[in-house]
């Protein structure tokens, strides 16, 4: 049987970043990178029109950050998981990042070790969800 195939968005003002979390996710059979985007609005057209399973957004961004381009994305594509990647190590941060509609939160210097366990996480309970739903 084939395994799904996760469609990531990676959206990060700072084109290093964006590579550096290519690169993890590359590392994934099952992940693709459908596309990358520069800042909150270029996220939020690219979800749009990719229509990604996954959008790795950087909270802090010149233009619409990070937190208010997911509240975009949540009620445009409520499937859509978000995971916030900043480098912003505080409980304030995860917790207005999980008010705006993200599933989950990654400190980019721990994003190497944690972000795929992140997203298989979410990708999990989100299926787990649908079974309950569906019984």
């Amino acid at each position: 049987m084939n395994t799904p195939i996760l469609r990531v968005l990676v959206v990060d003002d700072s084109e290093v970043i964006r590579r550096g979390i290519c690169k993890v996710l590359h590392l994934e059979p099952d992940i693709e990178v459908v596309c990358e985007a520069v800042d909150g609005v270029d996220g939020v057209r690219k979800a749009k029109e990719h229509k990604p399973d996954f959008v790795l957004m950087d909270v802090t961004m010149p233009g619409m950050n990070g937190l208010e381009a997911a509240r975009l994305i949540n009620q445009e594509s409520p499937s859509v998981r978000i995971v916030m990647v900043s480098q912003h190590n505080f409980q304030a941060y995860r917790r207005e990042a999980l008010a705006s509609g993200a599933s989950g939160y990654v400190v980019k210097a721990d994003a190497f070790q944690d972000l795929i366990p992140e997203l298989r996480r979410i990708q999990s309970d989100t299926s787990a969800r649908r079974l309950r739903d569906s019984e």
